[in-house]
């Protein structure tokens, strides 16, 4: 079983400097990322549908929730989105943070954040939305300074250090979250920015499964109730190994072993 720095090894030996080796670096990634980003909030995703929307771009025959598609689809329009500036290593801004809120809850307000208290994807809330057992997020007229006050937190910490850099990751998607800027969308805003600082300093990005939000939801209340960001970076590390332990396998020549009829004697 590889540990999460044998993981870093291997996507740092592959000199991702373009966007088509980025692509193909996250070709399999980018639609387990969506549809687990998504179903953790949306049970009604499912992986045959953000397959088929990422590699055909439509569905046929669905008779499901519209706001279920715009999901998907707006993963991918963001995954597309961020490539160049992966490459090209752009600081988290605020004005970068609004543009993938944007560009993640397209057409997924629902009546009353949309007509009724007049909020838009890509701005900052009107109202006040419970976000945990025992929280509301940031005050309204608070969010713009806390958020502010975070991205400057972040950019200024200079490090190659791949353990500083999974606890920056961890500790932005958990304030972001704590905040809670949006009226809708925040956790699948905070799963992106902690993948965008992994990319963009050539760490891997990791998948939040579904199966482990239990875990990954007591990771959140855990820095909510006492400020310990311990156990998310370690679930970090483990979704890390979780991520590419296939991908290293294979490329190891560690297949799964061929079935073979003789195999039932």
């Amino acid at each position: 079983m590889h540990n999460y720095l044998e993981i870093i090894a291997y996507w740092q030996q592959q000199n991702i400097d373009s966007i088509p080796k980025l692509e193909q670096a996250l070709d399999n990634f980018n639609i387990l990322f969506a549809y687990n980003s998504g179903v953790i909030e949306n049970p009604s995703i499912t992986y045959h549908d953000t397959r088929e929307i990422f590699e055909n771009g439509k569905i046929n025959n669905y008779t499901g929730n519209l706001r279920t598609l715009y999901e998907i689809a707006n993963q991918k329009d963001c995954a597309s989105y961020l490539l160049p500036k992966i490459i090209k290593k752009e600081p988290l801004t605020e004005e970068l943070l609004k543009k993938i809120h944007k560009l993640l809850a397209k057409g997924t307000y629902d009546e009353t954040r949309y007509n009724i208290n007049g909020e838009r994807p890509g701005e900052y809330k009107k109202h006040d939305y419970v976000t945990g057992r025992n929280e509301v997020g940031a005050d309204v007229l608070s969010v713009a300074r806390e958020i502010k006050d975070l991205l400057e937190e972040v950019a200024s910490i200079k490090t190659n250090d791949a353990e500083t850099i999974i606890k920056i990751a961890a500790y932005t998607h958990n304030v972001l979250e704590s905040i809670h800027a949006f009226a809708d969308g925040n956790g699948r805003l905070g799963r992106t920015i902690a993948n965008y600082i992994l990319l963009t300093n050539n760490l891997p990005p990791i998948i939040i499964y579904d199966e482990d939000k239990k875990y990954y939801y007591a990771c959140l209340e855990k820095f909510d109730e006492e400020e310990d960001l311990s156990a998310m970076i370690e679930f970090f590390k483990y979704e890390m190994e979780k991520t590419w332990r296939k991908t290293l396998d294979l490329k190891e020549g560690k297949s799964k072993k061929t079935f073979k009829i003789s195999d039932c004697n």
